[in-house]
């Protein structure tokens, strides 16, 4: 019994998938999910054009978080070249939520700020 094109495209190939995954050498998937925390946190803190429409300083707080353990976590594993624009972008993200929030962190109490130290803007 052969597979319709709905029912293949229903079901994805794993097998194919994981030996493409296989390929990807470890420093670029964690830049590539590095980029995508970072991206969704820009959108989170209204930093898109869109502005506020999609604006979520909670959502935003968790995201800077996870980019900040993930980068703190990788540090010795990736190399500078791949590290700073990242510490870069982090940095600004973590500024961007001070300055967007009502009610400020205390310095070091910020999203990420217990992976990167006080951040002060």
């Amino acid at each position: 019994m052969s597979e319709t094109p709905a029912e293949s495209s229903a079901n994805p190939d794993f097998d194919a998938m994981a030996r493409d995954i296989a390929e990807v050498p470890a420093v670029e998937v964690i830049v590539t999910v590095a980029v995508n925390l970072m991206s969704a946190a820009a959108v989170k803190l209204g930093l898109t054009e869109e502005g506020d429409a999609h604006k979520d300083l909670d959502e935003a707080r968790k995201l800077v978080h996870a980019l900040a353990g993930l980068l703190d976590a990788t540090a010795t594993e990736i190399s500078s070249f791949h590290a700073a624009p990242l510490r870069d972008g982090l940095k600004s993200l973590q500024l961007a939520f001070r300055e967007a929030s009502l009610v400020p962190d205390e310095p070091g109490q910020g999203p990420g700020e217990k992976y990167t130290g006080a951040i002060y803007g």
